[in-house]
């Protein structure tokens, strides 16, 4: 497998890209199903099955929770469009793909040998 040789502002913006996905998927399971008010549902037995899937009514995203959902948002697509558009890979005389999927597993290896 071969090595490549990040430059350290794109390792550093592909793992605050990382960071900022965990830390936005997290924020997401505290949010309710629904960003609109919508009323709760369940739905009919299913076949050979006991279990009635459904959801609670949902009050919607407040205006705080929009915000954070936005700033997120925003966040993720500045990081993704550095990562996307840094000028290292037109360095590169093919194999991109494979030194962008390296790109997203050099936080690991970096961590390893400082082990």
């Amino acid at each position: 497998m071969p090595t490549y040789d990040f430059p350290q502002d794109l390792r550093d913006a592909q793992l605050a890209l990382h960071q900022t996905r965990a830390a936005y998927e997290q924020y997401a399971t505290t949010l309710p199903w629904s960003a609109e008010p919508m009323p709760g549902w369940e739905a009919d037995k299913q076949l050979h099955s006991t279990c009635r899937s459904g959801k609670p009514d949902s009050a919607g995203y407040t205006a705080e929770q929009t915000a954070e959902v936005a700033r997120y948002q925003a966040e993720l697509l500045r990081l993704s469009t550095v990562v996307a558009t840094h000028p290292y890979w037109a360095t590169l005389d093919g194999g991109v793909v494979a030194a962008r999927m390296a790109l997203k597993h050099a936080h690991e290896t970096a961590g390893d040998e400082a082990a």
